[in-house]
C-alpha cells in the first residue's frame, strides 16, 4: 500500500497512509514557501505529529496543532516537557535517541542527527534527532527515512541497513548538509528513492535541486524525486 510524502516547504512533510497521517517538523503559519497554515491542518487524535529538534522553523506550529486536533506529539523528552509546562500539550511522547514507538500506524525509530537544539525562548531542547518511518503491513512496510536537520555522519550507513524504501535529506548547506555531503549521505543509506529538504525557503539556504537530481542520478544507485511545495510523491 503505497505511502504518501507531501511537501510543505522548507523542512515540514505530511506523510499519509490508508488509516493515519504524520505531520513532520510543522512550521507553517511564518513559511513563506507555503500557503498552507496551521489552522488548515486536519489531524485526529490517532494521528503524529514528530518534532526533531527545538528551533522555530521546525516547532513553530506544533503545539497549536497538537491542541486543536489532539494529535500526538512525537520529540526527544525535553521537548516534550517544554511543550506540556509551556503550552499545554499533554499528548506528548517523550523519547530518546535508539528509541522507538508503535502504534496502529506503524513504528517511528529516533536516529540520531548532528544539529543543535535550542528551543524558541532559549530552553534546553534536547539532543536534535532523525526518523525512521516504519509504516503499514508489516509485511509489506514501507521504511523511510527522514534525516531532519543534520551534517553527514558516517553511521547513516547503519540506517541504510533497514533497506529504506525512501529518504529524506536536507541539501541546504549553511544550517544543515549541503549538496556534495547530501549525496554522500545517499550513498551511505541507498535509498530506493531519495527527495530534497530544508532548502531554498531564504537565501542563504538556496540551492539548484534539479542540478543536486542531476548527480544524484550520476554517482548514486538512488532515484531523486524533487517536489515544490504542495506536491506529493508516493512511496
Amino acid at each position: 500500500m503505497a505511502v504518501e510524502l507531501t511537501w510543505y516547504g522548507h523542512a515540514t512533510w505530511l506523510i499519509q497512509t490508508a488509516s493515519h497521517r504524520i505531520l513532520l517538523d510543522p512550521f507553517l503559519n511564518d513559511n513563506p514557501a507555503t500557503e498552507v497554515t496551521a489552522e488548515s491542518i486536519e489531524l485526529s487524535p490517532s494521528d503524529l505529529i514528530l518534532v526533531s529538534h527545538g528551533h522555530f522553523d521546525h516547532i513553530a506550529d506544533a503545539a497549536s496543532i497538537a491542541n486543536r486536533t489532539g494529535a500526538k506529539v512525537v520529540t526527544n523528552f525535553e521537548i516534550a516537557q517544554w511543550l506540556e509546562k509551556n503550552h499545554d500539550v499533554s499528548n506528548s511522547i517523550g523519547m530518546n535517541i535508539g528509541g522507538t514507538f508503535g502504534d496502529d500506524f506503524g513504528q517511528v525509530k529516533m536516529v540520531p542527527a548532528i544539529h543543535s537544539s535550542g528551543l524558541p525562548d532559549g530552553s534546553y531542547g534536547g539532543t536534535a534527532c532523525g526518523f525512521v518511518l516504519t509504516l503499514g503491513d508489516p509485511a509489506a512496510a514501507k521504511r523511510i527515512y527522514f534525516a531532519c536537520d543534520t551534517a553527514l555522519f558516517s553511521d547513516m550507513s547503519l540506517i541504510g541497513d533497514a533497506e529504506l524504501d525512501a529518504g529524506i535529506l536536507p541539501i541546504g548547506d549553511l544550517f544543515t548538509m549541503g549538496l556534495d555531503d547530501s549525496i554522500a549521505a545517499t550513498k551511505l543509506v541507498r535509498p530506493k528513492t531519495v527527495l530534497p529538504t530544508h532548502y531554498n525557503t531564504w537565501p542563504p539556504i538556496e540551492q539548484d535541486a534539479e542540478q543536486w537530481a542531476e548527480r544524484v542520478r550520476k554517482e548514486t544507485d538512488a532515484v531523486p524525486h524533487v517536489l515544490k511545495p504542495g506536491e506529493t510523491f508516493s512511496v
